[in-house]
C-alpha cells in the first residue's frame, strides 16, 4: 500500500515545509495536512512523511502515538475524547466511559456500527478546574454528569 498526496495536499506540504529551517520541525503541521484530506494517518502515509521529511519512521510513529488529535484509524464521523488524567478520574471519569459503552455500545478506540461516533481518551485535555470533562469534535463539555452525558448523546443520535 502506498500514499500519495493530491496535488492541493502537496502544494500546501511543501509550502508549510518551506516555512522551517530545518525539515523535521515541520512534522506536526504535514501531519495536519495529511489527516485534513484522509481523514487518519494511515500506515503508508506515516511512512511517506518520514521519508519526505528526513525522519525515521518511529519518529513519526512517536508522535502520532503521543498525540490524540492524530488518528491512525478511520474515524467516526463525531469524535468523543473523554478525559482520563487524575483529577478526571478522580471526578468519575471511568463512570462517565461506563455510560459512553452502555448507550453506544463501544468502547475506547472503538467506532458504532454506522460509522457515527468514535470514543478515544485523552491523557488530559487541559480543563482539570471542570472535571470530568469530554470534547465532542474539540468543543469542552464540563464538568460532565451521567445526565449530560446522556443527553448529549441523545443529542448526538439526533443528528449524526
Amino acid at each position: 500500500m502506498s500514499y500519495a498526496p493530491s496535488p492541493a495536499a502537496l502544494e500546501k506540504i511543501e509550502g508549510t515545509i518551506a516555512l522551517y529551517p530545518e525539515k523535521p520541525a515541520a512534522l506536526l503541521p504535514v501531519l495536519h495536512i495529511i489527516q485534513g484530506e484522509s481523514g487518519f494517518i494511515s500506515a503508508a502515509a506515516e511512512a511517506w512523511a518520514a521519508a519526505k521529511l528526513g525522519l525515521r519512521p518511529v519518529r513519526v510513529r512517536e508522535v502520532l502515538s503521543f498525540y490524540t488529535m492524530f488518528r491512525r484509524a478511520p474515524a467516526g464521523r463525531t469524535t468523543l475524547q473523554v478525559c482520563r488524567n487524575l483529577s478526571c478520574a478522580l471526578a468519575g471519569a471511568d463512570d462517565i466511559l461506563g455510560l459512553i459503552r452502555e448507550k453506544l455500545g463501544i468502547g475506547p478506540g472503538e467506532t458504532t456500527s454506522d460509522g457515527a461516533v468514535t470514543l478515544v481518551t485523552a491523557e488530559c485535555l487541559g480543563h482539570c478546574d471542570h472535571a470530568p470533562c469530554l470534547q465532542v469534535d474539540g468543543v469542552d463539555h464540563g464538568p460532565v454528569t451521567r445526565e449530560t452525558v446522556a443527553a448529549l448523546i441523545e443529542e448526538l443520535k439526533a443528528h449524526v
